[in-house]
């Protein structure tokens, strides 16, 4: 037994030792990958020129400080043997413009080294090495433009074949590139979902106004700044000039920070706080600043100025975050303040280390965390204005079936108020039916019974004159029912009612009726009311040719214009005198005439027989 275990420790200490030795020597493969980090660099600075052994990564203005200058980086190294298969180089900094030579041989360029301004290669660069370019002994020069501000160096030179540099190179582009894109397209759609609730989000205020929520607008724009922000990071050679470019991307992240602060502000509903007015002031003066800063730092080559700038948005939103943390940390049940207050704050930290390690002391790795740090917080507003989104849709939603309800109990109501107004206007025109055919019988055949009364109290009247007021009065009645079905303004149909009921009193009485009325289309002036005033006036027309005009003949004459209708009655009996008045009658004529807005015209001469005219507009 004893021995059993001597022997397993061995093997166990074999397998440890071939596991180290293994990951000493590494993969066949991998052997031939190389990291250069030593190179003879010759640098020219508006001081002069200097050469000397440097180590990689170079940071120029580490170095340099704030001046612009080119730099020539010479890497040897020995391949023994040649490698017939393509190989490449890896180069995670190559700033701001650069050219690759290998054995006297150009692999790659960007951008002009004597000219700043145009150009930034701010991406990281995988080279292709042709196989029949290798040497035994290689020659690798870079040469660099470095601008003032812009974190030109040159990184560790990762080089050997193609497929395994590749391999190394690939996690650097993801994270460098893929990564940032992930990033703009990640703000972009915030920003884009933040613009168009605020479009379409709102209420309607008292007085007509439509108010939206300025969360929307202040998250939609904060995100769009800075999505382009990060765009410009991707951006080597932009459509403008680089240096004001650049101004443009300073004006972002500045407009991004301050729109942050005030969708903070809304969120936590510090919209009445306290010394608001003053804070929305100094954020405005830090955005607006941001311009002459920028062009201070990037367009007249004073960095200072911009990093001062930076440096106050930097600690005003440093206190503002522990602030609304602060407040957020004393709501034990608002996930929501909370989550913006640790995403705020985690960014503020964030930026606050880029800003000391790409500008008060610049580091080896230019690039900034801010971009990835920022997904925090568009995370936590994009829940923000869901939620708030949510609330304010289940709230309509509560309103809508609250003012559904409403309608609905209102419906009920106004068809029950319906009902009765049906009701009553039922009564109301059958009580008006009532009146109608009280003051009918009133006015017509209740004068002409009350006349009948008067002639046989007086003992005066003669029995037809009493059988002839009698005949009236029954001939009225029967038109004041006649009227009742009367359709309204057929002018035709009421001529026609009147001539079927008395043209036999007009035979009994020798009297001649001459029928001369056309087809007349219904006016549409012409109610129910003002047919009965019609049938009143051609009644007592006739009436009268019949007691007072001794006439053998009456002619009845009705035709349609475009402008409305004429109706003349012409009777050849003994006239009268129409400058004496003419007495009750006439005046009652005249009233009717006007209350239906007829013209009425009489002509009349004594022994001449009488004419009356009817004038019926269409309007």
């Amino acid at each position: 037994m004893a021995a059993l275990g001597r022997h397993w420790r061995i093997q166990l200490l074999m397998l440890v030792g071939l596991v180290l030795l293994g990951g000493l020597i590494g993969p066949p493969s991998r052997a031939e990958v190389r990291v250069l980090r030593e190179a003879q660099a010759e640098l020219v600075t508006p001081s002069g020129t200097q050469s000397r052994t440097v180590t990689l990564p170079y940071l120029w203005e580490r170095e340099q400080g704030a001046v612009p200058g080119r730099s020539v980086f010479t890497l040897g190294f020995v391949l023994e043997p040649v490698p017939t298969e393509p190989w490449a180089l890896s180069l995670p900094r190559a700033a701001n413009g650069y050219e690759v030579r290998l054995n006297g041989v150009v692999l790659d360029r960007f951008g002009d080294l004597t000219r700043s301004g145009e150009s930034d290669a701010k991406l990281p660069r995988l080279v292709r090495v042709p196989a029949d370019v290798l040497q035994p002994h290689n020659d690798l020069r870079i040469a660099l433009r470095s601008d003032v501000g812009r974190q030109s160096g040159l990184g560790a030179v990762t080089l050997g074949p193609a497929a395994q540099v590749e391999a190394l190179h690939q996690p650097l582009w993801l994270w460098r590139v893929f990564g940032r894109q992930m990033v703009a397209v990640f703000s972009a759609l915030i920003g884009l979902i933040g613009l168009v609730l605020w479009l379409t989000q709102g209420e309607r205020l008292p007085d007509g106004r439509f108010r939206r929520d300025a969360v929307y607008l202040y998250g939609g724009l904060a995100e769009v700044f800075w999505t382009f922000r990060v765009s410009d990071s991707l951006i080597e050679s932009p459509p403008l000039s680089l240096p004001w470019w650049s101004v443009m991307s300073s004006v972002a992240l500045g407009a991004w920070g301050c729109l942050t602060m005030l969708f903070c502000l809304r969120v936590m509903g510090w919209g009445s706080a306290p010394g608001l007015r003053r804070l929305q002031q100094w954020l405005s003066l830090l955005a607006a600043a941001g311009f002459p800063a920028g062009a201070a730092g990037w367009v007249y080559a004073r960095p200072q100025a911009l990093t001062l700038w930076y440096g106050l948005l930097g600690l005003t939103f440093l206190v503002f975050a522990l602030a609304i943390l602060r407040a957020a940390l004393r709501r034990a049940a608002d996930l929501n303040t909370r989550l913006l207050a640790f995403a705020v704050l985690f960014n503020v930290l964030t930026g606050l280390t880029d800003l000391y390690r790409l500008r008060v002391q610049p580091s080896t790795d230019g690039s900034t965390s801010l971009y990835f740090s920022s997904v925090l917080f568009g995370l936590a507003a994009g829940f923000i204005v869901l939620m708030r989104f949510r609330a304010a849709s289940e709230q309509a939603r509560n309103l809508t079936r609250n003012l559904t309800e409403i309608v609905r109990q209102r419906e009920q109501e106004l068809r029950r108020s319906y009902d009765r107004l049906a009701e009553l206007a039922r009564d109301q025109a059958t009580a008006a039916e009532r009146s109608r055919i009280l003051r009918d019988m009133h006015d017509g055949v209740g004068a002409h019974i009350s006349t009948a009364i008067r002639q046989l109290q007086s003992g005066r009247a003669t029995a037809p004159e009493v059988l002839q007021t009698l005949r009236d009065s029954l001939d009225q009645l029967k038109l004041s029912i006649d009227a009742m079905h009367l359709p309204a303004g057929d002018v035709t149909a009421l001529l026609a009612n009147v001539r079927y009921r008395l043209e036999p009193r007009l035979k009994a009485c020798n009297l001649h009726l001459e029928w001369a009325v056309q087809e007349i289309e219904p006016l549409a002036s012409l109610d129910a009311a003002a047919m009965r005033q019609l049938q009143f006036m051609v009644f007592e027309v006739i009436s009268n040719v019949l007691q007072h005009a001794a006439a053998r003949r009456l002619r009845i004459q009705a035709a349609a214009t475009p402008q409305g209708v004429a109706i003349d009655i012409e009777d050849d009996g003994v006239g009268f005198d129409t400058g004496a008045g003419g007495g009750r009658g006439l005046s009652t004529l005249h009233q009717r005439a006007q209350a239906i807005g007829a013209e009425l015209r009489i002509d009349s001469r004594p022994g001449a027989g009488t004419r009356l005219g009817l004038w019926l507009p269409c309007g």
